[in-house]
């Protein structure tokens, strides 16, 4: 059953779960992302009585609601153009060297550090730093990102994964979004500070343009840190536990590590196996006849990302993991207007990383502890993965 209703996602939902239904719905402008203001609304109540409070969940919601990823139509198709420019392939093509330079810098620190021969977290040590630096780099902002970064993220995707955030989620989601605001308030308060060329010196020159107002400025910067982060860091834990947990695949991807096809063959099939992103969702804007049911205009729906990747009428033996599949494309990251900024620099991030891996590193194995998993439903995230190298 590719369509049935779940009381489990904030009070209901419509979750669509076969390939072609999540490509379709991802595509149909009847779904729409407009959804932030009544989704805060459910976790913190529609009005608090403190009037400071109250002025930051407002900020909060205009933040959230601001951002491109809960934007439609011709908002969402203008900041789009705005940023579209850092993303093309040459641009990213230029960031090869300092990504390639950044992953051998975090691999020569654990191989210098004598701890790690006992084995060493490949999330603390690899998977978490070297994103949260590419973003920066990629921003304007290489060395500058604030240590608390990493924790205002997880406070972020902690509300944004969870199907019925409460109250204290949503608060600290809030806290997070004020102290990356602020951290970005006193960025562009400097501009000559920034990289010649950087997405953030595009957004403020496009406020200067009056392509974009002063909060949809801040919303994109704090989106791009957030999102540029997230869904790498949980693509390459996710992808080299599945690579460890098949020896005989881990040695076929090193045995071909100079062949780039097969490299971007087996980072799209760690995107398909285990999805960073789980699911997605919408809202309807009107009645959609799906399945022989129909979702009423104004009900939730649920994409489920991970379940479509794994069908049966999509992928032949959809749980085996195998590096070598080429059936056509996953979908991690999304159809349609919202198909995913960032993909290509994920792609690249990963195929560098796992090519810097199996140079450096080529011994990787599993330690005895079990990997530890974050309790999110909206990202397939490690928190911890023990190895040897």
């Amino acid at each position: 059953m590719h369509l049935h209703w779940s009381a489990a996602y904030c009070g209901g939902a419509w979750v669509i779960s076969g390939y072609e239904e999540v490509a379709s719905a991802l595509r149909d402008p009847r779904f729409t992302v407009r959804r932030a203001a009544r989704w805060i609304n459910s976790a913190l109540g529609e009005r608090s009585e403190d009037d400071c409070d109250q002025q930051a969940q407002q900020r909060f919601k205009r933040l959230f609601s601001r951002s491109l990823l809960f934007l439609d139509g011709r908002a969402h198709r203008r900041l789009r153009g705005v940023l579209n420019p850092g993303f093309k392939p040459a641009e990213l093509q230029a960031q090869r060297a300092g990504i390639t330079a950044l992953a051998h810098r975090l691999i020569d620190d654990i191989v210098a550090d004598p701890k790690s021969a006992n084995g060493f977290d490949f999330i603390g040590r690899f998977a978490r730093p070297l994103p949260a630096l590419v973003i920066a780099q990629l921003l304007g902002l290489p060395d500058r990102v604030p240590a608390q970064f990493i924790d205002w993220a997880a406070d972020l995707a902690a509300f944004i994964g969870s199907p019925t955030p409460d109250a204290s989620q949503a608060r600290a989601a809030q806290d997070a979004l004020a102290e990356l605001c602020q951290f970005f308030t006193q960025v562009l308060e400097r501009p000559a500070d920034l990289a010649p060329g950087c997405l953030v010196r595009t957004l403020l020159q496009a406020h200067h343009d009056r392509q974009l107002n002063r909060t949809e400025l801040l919303a994109q910067c704090c989106t791009l840190l957030f999102a540029g982060y997230e869904t790498t860091r949980n693509l390459l834990g996710n992808g080299l536990l599945a690579l460890l947990l098949h020896p005989d695949q881990w040695a076929a991807l090193k045995a071909q590590q100079d062949d780039t096809a097969a490299l971007r063959l087996a980072v799209r099939e760690m995107l398909r196996h285990d999805s960073p992103v789980q699911y997605t969702g919408r809202r309807l804007l009107q009645d959609v006849a799906m399945g022989g049911q129909t979702l009423r205009r104004g009900q939730l729906a649920i994409l489920h990302i991970d379940q479509a990747n794994h069908d049966a009428r999509r992928f032949s033996e959809p749980h085996r993991f195998d590096i070598r599949r080429d059936e056509g494309m996953h979908l991690s990251f999304g159809q349609g207007p919202h198909v995913c900024l960032g993909a290509a620099l994920t792609q690249l991030e990963a195929e560098i990383a796992f090519s810097a891996l199996m140079q450096r590193l080529p011994a990787l194995t599993l330690a005895d502890t079990p990997p530890v998993w974050q309790d999110n439903a909206a990202y397939r995230a490690l928190d911890r993965l023990s190895v040897f190298f």
